[in-house]
């Protein structure tokens, strides 16, 4: 029986229960769990925790997360977010000084 955190970097498009999943499988074991959930569309690293270490999930949770993220500004999407359809797309800006202007306000 294997006991321990394993930190899995998650990649876009795997749920966690997914990751979870492959991790029963590879290990054979049962006692497996993830510490929070990351959205599908997110990479990241998601904390396994497996055998006993499965007693200490609530510790880790607990805790505060940071994230590092990328936005694209100038357009709406039907979901909100990379995966929708494009609904409204703003012009770009001509030039620095209109664009300065517009982020003082």
């Amino acid at each position: 029986m294997i006991n321990g955190v394993l930190l899995l970097h998650k990649e876009r498009g795997m749920t966690s229960h997914d990751c979870v999943f492959k991790v029963r499988k590879i290990f054979t074991q049962k006692k497996v769990g993830h510490t929070g959930t990351l959205d599908p569309e997110v990479s990241g690293v998601l904390p396994i925790c497996i055998g006993r270490a499965t007693k200490i999930v609530e510790y880790l949770t607990d805790k505060s997360k940071t994230y590092d993220a990328e936005i694209t500004i100038g357009f709406s999407t039907t979901t909100e977010d990379q995966t929708g359809e494009i609904v409204e797309e703003k012009k770009r800006w001509k030039n620095r000084s209109q664009k300065k202007k517009l982020m003082r306000r």
